[in-house]
């Protein structure tokens, strides 16, 4: 987590310090580092989620806050439980490749987006309601949230072949605490789109599947489905569009991209910093994914 800061503040994001949930072991127990550790980078409506497994409590990163979560004796194993799994399923996806691997869609009406697909055939886990740690001026308090996650019938729960594809319906109150709009020093504006890569020969099959969860998709050199801003690339075309990226799996999500309010101030700034760069038009360039820890981060003029 401190080395994904540390990039990413050399990248030109505002990045605040990393909280990290607390629970004791055993009822009555101290409590103690548990599951992962996270920061966002923050903009408006949406946000990139930056997530480390605790893999050593002791270890945990300078600044680092900790998010007591209560709850009563009873209860105690199954949130363990299920924080350990969200651990090891993180865990499976570092092990695939270091990289984007969650991609949630906000949306107002998560029952109907359930539904929609159960309608479409596609297999979900269902709704799930969650209290979720919400910072506020007068502190950390827990907001309602719920979100699904989609279902490939050959995986676990909540799996599909490129990580974990879902929604989220957050509290309109949660919304308007939580999400800060930070002056990024790279002047970024907003999260604007991801790219998922996959084989040539499934291309059909992803533009029908991602049709099915966020479509209709717009034609042109990508696939994109403006739902979710997500593009998606046959393998033998990734060149051109990043030039030089090669996916460390497939499918796998390669790049994201952002708006900003001036490229050249931009550029310069990621110069400054030693972070090599790739331009690919006069409105666009983007940073290599082995420098943006596994994945591109495209730079876009905003308008």
């Amino acid at each position: 987590m401190g080395l994904a800061m540390e990039r990413y503040r050399q990248l030109g994001f505002t990045v605040p310090a990393p909280a990290h949930p607390v629970l004791p072991s055993v009822a009555g127990g101290p409590a103690e580092p548990f599951g992962v550790a996270n920061t966002h980078v923050y903009f408006p409506g949406n946000f990139v989620e930056l997530v480390a497994v605790i893999d050593d409590p002791g270890r945990m990163p300078a600044g680092a806050r900790p998010i007591p979560l209560q709850v009563p004796d009873d209860k105690l194993p199954g949130l363990r439980a299920a924080i350990r799994a969200t651990a090891a399923n993180i865990t499976s996806f570092l092990q695939r490749f270091q990289g984007v691997h969650i991609m949630i869609a906000d949306t107002p009406d998560i029952d109907g987006v359930a539904a929609r697909l159960k309608a479409d055939g596609v297999g979900h886990g269902g709704v799930h309601d969650i209290q979720r740690p919400v910072e506020t001026s007068a502190g950390v308090r827990m907001e309602p949230a719920r979100y699904l996650e989609i279902s490939d019938p050959d995986l676990s729960s909540g799996r599909v072949p490129e990580g974990r594809i879902g929604f989220a319906e957050n509290a309109p109150i949660a919304a308007s605490q939580d999400e800060r709009h930070p002056d990024h020093p790279n002047g970024a504006t907003g999260l604007v789109e991801c790219v998922l890569c996959v084989d040539d020969a499934a291309l059909p099959e992803w533009e029908r599947r991602y049709d099915t969860y966020f479509g209709p998709a717009q034609g042109g050199d990508l696939t994109r489905f403006d739902r979710a801003n997500v593009s998606v690339v046959a393998a033998s075309a990734l060149d051109d569009l990043l030039p030089g990226e090669r996916p460390a799996a497939l499918p796998a999500f390669v790049a994201y991209a952002v708006s900003v309010r001036d490229l050249a101030a931009a550029e310069r700034l990621l110069l400054d910093n030693d972070v090599p760069i790739i331009r690919t038009g006069p409105q666009e360039m983007f940073v290599p994914g082995d420098a943006a820890l596994g994945v591109a981060i495209i730079f876009r003029q905003d308008g």
